[in-house]
């Protein structure tokens, strides 16, 4: 499976709406390893934001107009909108990455682990000079509440180790899942549904 997740993270193996996501984070991987990245975090994340708006531009995804009329919620990462009845808009400024490459990895993850609710990035939007993902996701609607403790015998059959309150490690694989509370698992008809997640790869993913 380490193996299969690497392709997929390296854009050499296919995963479920992960065409556009793949390319993006190639794009910004490229920009990266032909120019003197500072290591100062501003400036940084400055260069990234200018290099992921020129591979916008040349695949033309910029979206418009978005419909904000049907707002759902939001949290600290992204805002949530309502589609239609089978689908759901977010909004994720990639907040809670240190790189768009890192938000992007996670979406990889995500859609490979929980094809059900896959997240199929549309395109980006600029609000006040910030830059949002626009991503599609299957509208889950929860029959009954979430008992975190299936959550975490899931999550353990699954070789993640609960390390504190909801977040995991697998450390086999060498990746981290957090926040895997009762809003962001939700149950629908007795199977647990993840509907946002915070994946995280560490340095060991990449060996071998």
């Amino acid at each position: 499976m380490k193996h299969e997740l690497q392709l997929i993270i390296s854009g050499k193996s296919e995963v479920k709406h992960g065409t556009i996501i793949q390319a993006a984070a190639s794009y910004l991987k490229r920009s990266q390893s032909s120019s003197t990245m500072a290591k100062e975090f501003k400036h940084f994340k400055k260069q990234e934001k200018e290099t992921l708006e020129g591979f916008i531009e040349l695949n033309n995804l910029w979206i418009l107009n978005i419909n904000l009329d049907n707002y759902v919620s939001e949290g600290a990462e992204q805002k949530v909108y309502l589609k239609d009845g089978k689908h759901v808009i977010k909004l994720n400024d990639s907040i809670y990455y240190n790189s768009w490459i890192d938000y992007f990895n996670n979406l990889l993850l995500n859609n490979f682990f929980f094809p059900d609710t896959a997240y199929n990035l549309l395109g980006f939007f600029k609000n006040e000079d910030i830059i949002y993902a626009v991503v599609e996701q299957p509208f889950v609607k929860a029959t009954e509440p979430t008992d975190l403790e299936v959550v975490k015998k899931f999550m353990l059959v699954n070789g993640f180790l609960n390390t504190k309150n909801n977040d995991y490690y697998n450390p086999d694989l060498g990746i981290i899942l957090e926040d895997l509370h009762d809003e962001n698992v939700l149950t629908e008809n007795g199977i647990l549904q993840f509907i946002d997640t915070v994946f995280y790869i560490k340095d060991n993913f990449y060996e071998n």
